[in-house]
């Protein structure tokens, strides 16, 4: 697919960033809804806005905070924009942002807010099984799957294909385990981690239970309670408030050929989707893999982690194992240190949110895992679903 030039490139900022604290799964104190407030309001105090001149939401993976109540509580007079990224799970993270840009630039709204809150303590865990509904029976894609044991995500998004990477490129556990302890310490310097103080050793990765092979518990994202939300506006308008704007390079989104179809129904059980909007993603930006300084990939499982690095290009195809050993994927001294605040594995899992403020803390100079001289960084969202999106943002 070709794209003209004519893009959301440097037309729009982020300028505010805002988080509620993070809580394991069920200790969150407040509910879902007062949870996507404090996140929202968060980021107006820290951009300098007041609420009220919000006039716009964008958000994903069907969040439940839906923008009449919002704007109510926040007294907001007047909505410009509402929109919900389409399909489940992390990957509209980049896409609810990405359209937020497009709202501002085609002039629906001034100033729009993107967010997620999730209070899996609150209506339900995502890691569980699904499997059966009231009457006992499954439809549609899972009726395919249900029978034959394959019911959780880690079963259908992550297992076969971590074992058939291993199996066709000499992936390792240790590879995956890479990843996890990546993750993990990075989180000892955040103290808004859940993780926080809990370091994790290779060790302690190993003699950890199955999940289902190859993947133990801590290849296997948290389930926590929390939100977080960026505001969006234009450059001029950037000007007038209190942080200094991270611009949005370029924004992709889409899916390739039968992905929503299941995993053992794909073209390519080894690419994560997001080899199907990569190369829109770095032919807007005008950059390429060398040129990214920090990057964010969401962890949902950790060998998509691992297949996503191949997708973007760091790497060839089949070698993100060797990529991610001997700390090259931590910092402070490796080549490409990646989810740096701890991320859904080690931070808190708001659907993949949370990369996109970690992300923007960077660009600021603001990370508790700060990589020196940071200008561009990359959040790729929710690998292995459909469709997904992803985010290029520079200083």
């Amino acid at each position: 697919m070709t794209f003209t030039k004519n893009t959301i490139k440097d037309k729009v900022s982020i300028v505010g960033i805002g988080e509620s604290a993070y809580y394991k799964r069920g200790q969150s104190p407040y509910p879902e809804f007062q949870l996507a407030l404090q996140a929202i309001l968060a980021a107006c105090e820290d951009a300098g806005l007041d609420p009220k001149q919000i006039d716009g939401f964008a958000s994903y993976s069907n969040d439940r905070n839906d923008p009449i109540r919002l704007s109510a509580a926040l007294g907001i007079p007047q909505i410009g924009f509402s929109n919900m990224f389409w399909g489940g799970g992390g990957g509209g993270g980049s896409g609810a942002v990405a359209n937020a840009c497009a709202a501002v630039v085609a002039g629906y709204s001034n100033y729009v807010v993107a967010y997620r809150s999730l209070a899996q303590g609150q209506f339900g865990r995502f890691g569980q099984s699904g499997a059966s509904g009231a009457s006992g029976g499954v439809s549609g894609a899972a009726a395919y799957s249900v029978p034959f044991g394959v019911m959780s995500p880690a079963q259908s998004l992550a297992a076969m294909q971590a074992q058939r990477h291993m199996h066709e490129h000499g992936t390792t556990q240790d590879h995956f385990g890479a990843i996890a302890l990546a993750s993990y310490n990075h989180a000892q310097h955040n103290p808004r981690a859940v993780m926080y103080g809990r370091p994790l050793t290779m060790q302690d990765y190993h003699d950890s239970r199955w999940i289902v092979e190859p993947l133990h518990l801590f290849d296997c994202c948290q389930e926590t309670d929390g939100a977080a939300a960026v505001i969006i506006t234009t450059p001029e308008r950037a000007r007038d408030l209190n942080q200094t704007p991270v611009h949005v390079m370029a924004a992709a989104q889409g899916s390739g050929y039968r992905y929503g179809a299941g995993a053992m129904n794909r073209p390519d059980i080894l690419k994560t989707n997001h080899d199907a909007i990569a190369s829109n993603l770095w032919e807007m930006a005008e950059i390429g893999p060398a040129d990214i300084d920090v990057a964010q990939f969401y962890e949902n499982f950790t060998p998509l982690v691992l297949m996503s690095i191949e997708d973007y290009g760091f790497c060839e195809r089949g070698e993100g194992g060797a990529f991610v050993e001997d700390g090259n994927i931590e910092w402070p001294n490796g080549d490409l240190p990646i989810n740096t605040s701890g991320g859904n594995l080690a931070e808190a899992y708001t659907h993949g949110f949370e990369f996109i403020n970690e992300t923007v803390r960077q660009l600021r100079g603001e990370s508790t895992c700060q990589v020196q001289d940071a200008e561009i960084g990359l959040v790729a969202s929710g690998p292995g679903v459909a469709p997904l999106s992803s985010l290029i943002l520079r200083r």
